[in-house]
């Protein structure tokens, strides 16, 4: 067989090529022909099919994600934003943190363990690439049906891969979100987060500069595992012949990332790395294209020097192949031999296998012939870019005409009590601690809050007791209601768990969840959403440092719910001063922030009382997030509140039962006047905490915010062993703890 090598693509323009199994449109494909000015080599195809990818381009997304850029100013901390591996904020001391949250949906479906463990060791490395050391992973889940069979195919599997890559990594799981719909039936998203810690001067980027410098590629062989991963699996949607894709999925060595996690980080503190990128979607393909891409010349690759597993992998497959646990660096001649010694120090396969040129092509050799030579940025950011058409669904105003507000309400006291229980058991507001006890939330001994406070909690230095807090957040059922407000939602909410810890909020990243974008219904959410996700940035003062988007997240016809999920990181100044969720002392006083209306859509109790979904979502006031945040970050620091925790999905009665099971004790609560239990104890309303005041800091609170001009309203005390609301019900924290802890292993242990 003759190797199909430039000079033959030259002379042989009428050879067929496998375009549209690799993903490319008829259009694309001639558009590629356009750009070199030929037909492509197979190599160059399978490049240009991988990097032009809706996962990996973001060919259908990228006009609206501008607006990320365009309308959202960088604040002070911003050190690094959107176009790089990670984002990177200044958190104050010298110190910078890199954070990201990206998606391994439709792996994680074919392949739950696999799919879910190498989703975390892709993050990971994303971290690694910028300088950092990774601290923390984070990982928000969406499962279908809690009661479907296939759900315990895979939960299971997902929460053992993660667990498993994760504790053997050695890195703090320490929040997320585990929720169930049956619109994820077919498609569960897995995203996966990770926060790294550095110096300011440690921050690295992905550029190859300098001719005559050395490309090294280093760690784990080269195999026939997950080939096409980022165009086969994330790229399209599921149907009823799939998924058997398995090949495409990535398999996992958490023991070599580790490795490769100490080499690296070894070879920054001796500086001896001029560039630097993770081999993750697109492997090979996307290395040195966005390597080549963002420096200041060409790169010349002999893939012959490829470390192998499979000697009988083509040019192709070794281009495309997603093989885990590898990176590739750049490093000046003077320094190979120090890089290579490190690398052999940490039994970590190392390899040159190119060098940058003076050109600015990307060139490519195998067995001495050429078969790529390709301008590396119309691979690495030249694809193609698609204004899809979009339109409001004409189901839209229907959905939201069924009001949720109009449902039937308790009758009576009992009723009430009858449905706080079925809410807190519910598979949704249920304790998730059968999955996070698979997670080591506390190795590395720096972990300050995790699962299931409001924010997970890391400290960076024991000397001072700086610290982050990061948080996750998506309502897919209010995104469906309206995308707009369902972003800002998600947005507010997160922001809002940040600050109820006591970290100030800094920046924002997310993992946009959507179906088919050839879909103008899909298309129309996706859009909404960004435009609302930038207006909340911009409102908030919290720029997107980056993220991802998932596409085709769909199975036939049946798209998921448009499920944007925002990460926000915030900063505190000394860990100490932390405010977990927990009541612990009796005689403390319970206040509610914020205001309390009928709103029901979209709602937990609507969900598990009804099994509705209909109306409007909450309303959303950003500057009241703010002064809420601000408030609670206050009375943190200056030590007024003892406990506090945000109010969303499932409302008052929801916050007030986590917040008594965590700290073991009781809660006396006061209707106030103006509002009905029901919607006391159900509402949904936005902009709202629930905090424990102590009795010697009542005055200064409430003055506090007074002053502010934050509602604030005395709801009743800490007290007892039991859920009491006076003139309805009584609850035994007992009954509410069998409730609310039962659930989850009974459906999965």
């Amino acid at each position: 067989m003759t190797l199909d090598t430039v000079k033959h693509a030259a002379e042989t323009p009428d050879v067929k090529l496998p375009w549209a199994e690799l993903g490319l449109k008829e259009d694309e494909y001639e558009r590629v022909r356009e750009i070199l000015g030929r037909r492509p080599t197979g190599a160059e195809l399978a490049m240009y099919s991988v990097m032009w990818s809706e996962h990996c381009s973001y060919k259908s997304s990228k006009v609206h994600l501008r607006q990320f850029g365009e309308k959202v100013p960088a604040n002070d901390a911003m050190l690094v934003g959107i176009g790089e591996n990670a984002g990177v904020v200044d958190v104050g001391q010298g110190y910078a943190v890199t954070f990201k949250v990206e998606s391994h949906n439709h792996p994680s479906y074919v392949e739950p363990y696999q799919g879910a463990a190498t989703g975390v060791g892709g993050i990971v490395r994303d971290i690694i690439a910028m300088g950092a050391r990774p601290v923390a992973v984070v990982d928000p889940l969406r499962m279908g049906d809690a009661h479907h069979p296939d759900t315990k195919r895979v939960l299971p599997g997902v929460v053992a891969g993660i667990g498993g890559y994760g504790n053997c990594l050695g890195l703090p799981n320490i929040g997320g979100e585990l929720v169930f719909d049956a619109c994820y039936q077919g498609n569960p998203l897995v995203n996966a987060g990770a926060i790294g810690v550095m110096r300011h001067e440690d921050i690295h980027l992905a550029k190859a500069s300098g001719p005559g410098n050395k490309v090294i590629l280093y760690g784990a062989r080269t195999g026939g595992d997950g080939i096409g991963g980022a165009s086969i699996l994330a790229s399209e949607t599921f149907d009823d012949t799939k998924p058997s894709k398995r090949p495409a999925v990535q398999v996992g060595d958490p023991f070599q990332e580790k490795l490769l996690i100490e080499c690296t980080l070894e070879a920054f503190a001796e500086k001896l790395v001029v560039g630097i990128q993770d081999l993750g979607a697109a492997g090979l393909s996307c290395a040195t294209s966005e390597l080549a891409s963002n420096g200041s010349g060409g790169m010349r690759v002999e893939l012959d020097d490829v470390p192998l597993r499979d000697s009988t992998l083509t040019p192709e497959e070794i281009l495309m192949s997603e093989s885990q646990e590898r990176m590739c660096a750049v490093v000046e001649p003077g320094k190979v031999g120090r890089f290579l010694e490190i690398c052999e120090k940490w039994d970590v396969i190392a390899t040159v296998v190119g060098e940058v040129t003076d050109g600015d092509r990307l060139e490519i050799f195998w067995h001495g012939e050429k078969i790529v030579d390709v301008d590396p940025r119309t691979v690495a950011h030249d694809g193609p870019v698609y204004e899809r058409p979009y339109a409001r669904p004409q189901w839209q105003d229907a959905l939201q005409a069924d009001d949720a507000n109009k449902l039937a309400r308790p009758a009576d006291a009992d009723e009430l009590r009858e449905q706080v229980l079925k809410l807190v058991a519910a598979p949704n507001q249920a304790a998730k601690s059968w999955v996070t006890d698979q997670y080591d939330r506390f190795v590395q001994g720096n972990t300050v809050l995790a699962q299931p406070e409001d924010s997970g909690m890391i400290r960076i230095n024991e000397e001072t007791g700086l610290g982050v807090a990061i948080a996750t957040d998506g309502n897919g059922r209010y995104a469906k209601l309206d995308p707009y407000k369902g972003a800002q939602l998600a947005l507010a909410e997160s922001y809002r768990n940040v600050a109820a810890s006591g970290a100030k909020p800094l920046a924002v990243s997310d993992c946009l969840n959507f179906g088919s974008p050839e879909d103008p219904d899909v298309m129309w959410q996706f859009a909404e959403a960004v435009r609302g996700l930038a207006d909340g940035c911009l409102e908030l003062g919290t720029p997107v440092t980056g993220g991802n988007v998932s596409l085709y997240n769909q199975t036939g016809e049946a798209a998921i719910h448009p499920t944007p999920v925002v990460a926000v990181l915030g900063v505190i100044d000394d860990v100490a001063r932390r405010t977990p969720i927990a009541f612990k002392e009796e005689g403390q006083l319970l206040y509610l922030l914020g205001e309390t209306r009928e709103e029901f859509g979209g709602s937990a109790w609507s969900q598990v009382v009804h099994d509705h979904l209909g109306g409007l979502p909450p309303e959303v006031d950003l500057g009241r997030e703010k002064l809420l945040a601000e408030i609670l970050i206050s009375a943190s620091r200056d030590g007024m509140i003892d406990a506090a925790h945000d109010l969303s999905d499932g409302g008052l009665v929801q916050a007030v039962a986590e917040s008594c099971l965590r700290g073991g004790l009781g809660a006396r609560l006061i209707v106030p006047d103006g509002l009905d239990a029901f919607t006391f104890l159900f509402s949904e309303s936005a902009g709202r905490a629930v905090v424990a005041v102590p009795r010697s800091e009542e005055l200064r609170f409430t003055d506090m915010c007074g002053a502010r001009g934050l509602p604030v309203t005395r709801i009743g005390v800490v007290d007892g062993d039991a859920i009491e609301v006076q003139g309805a019900f009584t609850l035994p924290l007992s009954e509410v703890r069998e409730a609310h802890e039962g659930t989850i292993p009974g459906l999965f242990a």
